[in-house]
């Protein structure tokens, strides 16, 4: 069972090519995130443009990586939300007319289930990836964080699952990229105060969590807020100060020790709510999938307090990738889930699990 993933929901065009769910035949790449990094966050005609230049020579390079043609191939998927409506319209258009063209079966896939099955692929020739022993065992629970999602879910099963919360504002990663262009760090923001927060320290400030109705449910608003009140009242100034002008002022010291108090806390917030999880539902596995999956703290703080086997992908295979969504389509092939149909297929910009 051989499946084509193609992945475009925001600044990577992504293919890749998985075999019976576990083996990462191959996997190409082209990010448009330097032209993005101008302007300190993700612009989407930048990011449309870009997908409508690279899609095709990304698809050619991954089939030619893989040593296979379309007729070698037993289906196409493509991510059809969430993600940018320019970027999906790029990827879901490429993928419906190789669909028809080359008579192969179609599966949607939702971009945020699509993270989760990046922790089935345990094989590969492709070098400098470092793969899981075996795949998570069901009951699963999945935290999946990125610049768009922040959400827990419990899986019984391959689409047998439930979401147990979700941000009701900014996702984690959104809040790393508001927070470092606050501090005067570069784009993408999570890497960034990451490297900051090694000179800080963790505890020099005392941040809020969020105390919410939902049980599983994130919030990072406030968290966001209070770094920039934090931030004013660090040099001097009242809270009508634009946040723009902040960094000027802040010294090295205070944007280390801000970054590392601003860590440590947002980390936490997502770790609470796991190891809450994982007492209530004890799972056999905790995975965790998508950007913010890559930071070290997070891994960290979950492998001290979790009592449960956790599990996550490669760095690489943590941001969009097409690999992700190959695996996902090879199960939903597997399991014989519903394809869809080339001519009708639309795009999904809102989509949630």
């Amino acid at each position: 069972m051989k499946i084509l993933g193609i992945e475009t929901s925001c600044d990577e065009t992504a293919a890749a090519i998985v075999e019976d769910g576990y083996k990462l035949i191959s996997n190409v790449v082209a990010t448009s995130m330097l032209e993005h990094a101008k302007y300190g966050g993700i612009v989407p005609e930048i990011a449309a443009r870009s997908h409508i230049e690279s899609i095709i020579p990304v698809i050619d390079d991954c089939m030619k990586q893989a040593g296979l043609d379309f007729k070698n191939l037993d289906g196409i998927a493509v991510t059809y939300g969430a993600g940018l409506g320019g970027s999906l319209l790029v990827g879901v258009e490429t993928a419906k007319t190789l669909a028809i063209s080359k008579n192969l079966p179609l599966y949607a896939i939702n971009h945020v289930e699509g993270h989760v099955y990046a922790n089935f692929l345990t094989d590969t020739d492709i070098d400098n990836l470092v793969m899981a022993k075996q795949q998570p065992e069901f009951p699963m629970l999945a935290l999946i964080v990125s610049g768009g999602h922040s959400q827990i879910a419990y899986f019984r099963d391959h689409f047998d699952y439930t979401l147990l919360g979700q941000t009701s504002d900014d996702a984690v990663g959104e809040a790393f990229d508001k927070v470092a262009k606050l501090l005067g760090l570069p784009y993408p923001g999570g890497p960034n105060i990451e490297i900051a927060a090694k000179d800080g320290d963790p505890n020099k400030y005392i941040l809020p969590k969020a105390r919410l109705s939902g049980k599983y449910d994130f919030s990072f608003s406030g968290l966001k807020t209070a770094v920039l009140r934090l931030a004013q009242a660090e040099v001097g100034k009242s809270y009508d100060f634009p946040s723009f002008e902040l960094s000027g002022l802040l010294s090295e010291r205070q944007k280390a020790d801000i970054s590392a108090s601003f860590l440590k806390t947002s980390i936490e917030t997502l770790v609470d709510k796991v190891v809450m999880a994982e007492s209530e539902f004890s799972p056999k596995t905790v995975v965790i999938a998508g950007g913010v999956a890559a930071n070290s703290e997070l891994r960290k703080q979950l492998s001290a307090r979790l009592h449960t086997k956790l599990q996550y992908p490669d760095f690489k295979l943590c941001t969009d990738n097409g690999a992700m969504i190959a695996a996902l389509g090879c199960f939903k092939a597997i399991h014989k889930q519903e394809t869809s149909d080339p001519y009708n297929l639309q795009i999904n910009p809102n989509l949630s699990m």
